[in-house]
């Protein structure tokens, strides 16, 4: 019985620390998307109950739990997403820039959830009672950071791919987005064979160096 609600506690703080920020990170995102298009005149997320933070309404059972730990325990790396908030982009009022308008949604959701994490490690900065406030403040940073730069990426159906379909001439963009139905195998395999963490290692060691700055 003891060993048991041994196991139980860490598992509990494992949650805590780690399933939290991993949860917000990709519930936000996804909240940020249907929020925006929402105000930019396409109601779909808000009739289908997408416009709330409930994590259980945009889990999705593969992107937020297998894929997430196939990645992790095969490439060390951190990846998953959730249920995808459905768009009509034909509602919105001026395509081209509300289409990057709510790509970009998603991203600049995380940065600013990195930020609010940021803040959280420097109310726990110096305190040794609060080092489980700390390390979990780490890993919101982590996980947004990694989060944001990977949607970032200008693989379809990844937010970055939207920024460039917005910015491509009408026939390119159609052409470029064709590669969609296999984007996230491209993106599984990138990930697993390290190509991925080469690329986002820049921008996640200037991210890690900005945070800690600001919090010393």
């Amino acid at each position: 019985m003891t060993i048991l609600l041994l196991k139980g506690a860490i598992f509990l703080l494992k949650f805590v620390v780690y399933g939290i920020p991993a949860i917000l990170a990709v519930t936000v995102h996804e909240f940020a998307h249907g929020w925006v298009a929402n105000r930019l005149g396409d109601p779909t997320a808000a009739r289908e109950g997408r416009l709330s933070i409930n994590p259980l309404r945009h889990v999705d059972p593969i992107g937020t739990i297998a894929v997430p730990a196939l990645v992790y325990f095969t490439s060390g790396f951190f990846f998953g997403w959730a249920k995808p908030v459905p768009v009509n982009w034909r509602n919105l009022g001026h395509f081209r820039r509300d289409v990057a308008l709510v790509a970009v949604a998603g991203p600049a959701a995380n940065l600013l959830m990195l930020l609010a994490w940021t803040c959280v490690l420097l109310l726990a900065q110096g305190d040794p009672k609060l080092g489980l406030l700390r390390l979990m403040g780490s890993t919101g940073v982590l996980f947004n950071a990694t989060i944001m730069l990977l949607n970032l990426l200008p693989i379809p159906p990844l937010d970055g791919s939207r920024i460039v379909t917005a910015l491509l001439p009408g026939r390119t963009a159609v052409r470029y987005n064709r590669v969609e139905p296999y984007g996230l195998i491209i993106l599984a395999l990138l990930l697993m064979s390290g190509v991925v963490g080469t690329v986002l290692a820049p921008g996640l060691h200037g991210i890690e160096q900005a945070v800690n700055w600001i919090i010393q």
